[in-house]
């Protein structure tokens, strides 16, 4: 069992930056490839990016490459999502997943196994 918890989130201008953080309970978090996903009202849920178990690879959704950049601290259970040149469309509720298989991560979200409780990010124009 993961439960995972997203903390970081808040109300910034645009052009403005912010990370999120997502702490994973278990001693198995190092096996797991770990995700962001985000929903903004009234739109599907949508993939943002995803860093596998040894970090050595990471996808991003082209709406935020080169803006944001996923990592992770195998040490202190964390992944981390830094957001940088924020833009009001990045408004969301950021969610963080954990699935052992990549691929669940980017191609079959409702199979990805555990998923946190969500953080706000208001980007304001």
């Amino acid at each position: 069992q993961v439960q995972l918890v997203e903390s970081g989130g808040g109300l910034v201008q645009a052009g403005g930056s912010l990370r999120l953080s997502c702490a994973a309970s278990g001693r198995t978090f190092s096996t797991y490839a770990m995700g962001w996903f985000r929903q903004a009202p009234g739109k599907e849920r949508e993939f943002v990016a995803v860093i596998s178990w040894n970090s050595g690879m990471t996808y991003y959704a082209d709406s935020v490459k080169g803006r944001f950049t996923i990592s992770r601290d195998n040490t202190k259970n964390t992944v981390y999502l830094q957001m940088n040149s924020l833009k009001p469309e990045d408004t969301a509720v950021y969610y963080c997943a954990a699935d052992r298989t990549l691929v669940v991560v980017t191609t079959t979200p409702n199979n990805i196994a555990y998923w946190g409780q969500g953080t706000q990010v208001t980007v304001s124009s």
